[in-house]
């Protein structure tokens, strides 16, 4: 197994009220002028973006932010955690880097960046969701541990509970919920994980900062009028790309079906060996899909029948011949 790249560096920033930890890939010569933003899911931070930064580093000069609360972000000062609260802070990182950009997220991360699609289209050029926490009330294992961690006092027994065991089995845990195979986890990966999961449990706001998150996303699935996300996905303009793992365990990748029906201008793909976090897995496959798209956003170029609409590209080995890598 090849060694990983190391994360990329960060620093914090002031952002109109928002204190942001945010990870990027050094400027240079010959830097593209496209700018990316990626947005990472519950529990998760900037570096689940590090190979995929790696691979559009050519098509795009990467930011990736800990959202408020997670990784090395400190907490909001107003404790607020919404999903609204953590678009305000993905909106004030754009404006800082400068929009127009090519937004990408997963999970909680694919919600939040909905809504700043939707309500702010000035600010993004190309959406790529990777398995988006959009509602889905169909009961399946994932979902529901979300919403027993959201329940209050119930939550914070779960997570008091949780603290007790080691890092490396909490660690493991998240990883077989996440990955379709851990195999393809790096042992050094797998070190820095544990090393931060340890660091993260020193912190006070580390608990309330993923409980609150979590409610937060529930609160969304039962949220409705013009501002339930998936009305909000009807207005959003950016072309779309939409990501699910056949084996995630989290979102139901049925749910590529509805995303097809209710984007504006939307593709699908779906990689029949990726779980929950198919950035990480297959960074080189999701890759591809997202240079294709920001290719046809940049020449303006109507999908064709096959990537419009309800059609799913099928990545029948989730492997991509580097020759037909564009």
């Amino acid at each position: 197994m090849e060694e990983p790249i190391p994360h990329w560096p960060g620093e914090l920033v002031e952002l109109d009220g928002h204190t942001l930890h945010v990870r990027a890939t050094p400027s240079g010569p010959g830097d593209p002028d496209d700018k990316a933003v990626y947005v990472h899911g519950l529990a998760g931070s900037a570096t689940n973006w590090t190979d995929l930064m790696s691979e559009l580093r050519p098509s795009a000069r990467g930011y990736a932010l800990d959202l408020p609360g997670a990784g090395y972000s400190p907490a909001p000062s107003g404790g607020d955690y919404s999903v609204d609260a953590h678009a305000a802070a993905v909106t004030a990182l754009i404006e800082h880097v400068g929009g127009p950009v090519h937004l990408l997220g997963n999970s909680l991360g694919g919600a939040v960046s909905v809504r700043v699609a939707a309500t702010r289209p000035d600010l993004v050029r190309t959406l790529t969701l990777v398995s988006p926490a959009l509602p889905d009330l169909f009961p399946r294992y994932g979902p529901a541990r979300v919403a027993f961690s959201a329940t209050p006092r119930l939550g914070e027994w779960a997570v008091d509970r949780l603290r007790t065991l080691p890092p490396e089995r909490r660690i493991r845990a998240t990883m077989a919920m996440c990955y379709a195979d851990t195999g393809r986890v790096h042992p050094l990966r797998l070190e820095d994980a544990v090393a931060e999961l340890r660091r993260r449990d020193a912190l006070p706001y580390a608990g309330p900062a993923l409980l609150r998150s979590a409610r937060a996303l529930v609160n969304e699935y039962f949220r409705r009028g013009e501002e339930n996300l998936w009305r909000q996905a009807a207005r959003v303009a950016a072309p779309t790309l939409v990501v699910h793992g056949r084996h995630d365990r989290l979102v139901d990748p049925r749910m590529a079906s509805r995303a097809g029906r209710t984007f504006p201008d939307v593709r699908l793909a779906l990689l029949p060996d990726a779980g929950h976090v198919a950035q990480m897995e297959y960074p080189a496959v999701v890759a591809h899909h997202v240079r294709v798209l920001i290719r046809d956003a940049a020449a303006m170029l109507p999908l064709s029948d096959d990537a419009r609409g309800r059609s799913v590209l099928h990545s029948a080995k989730n492997q991509v011949d580097s020759t037909s890598v564009g």
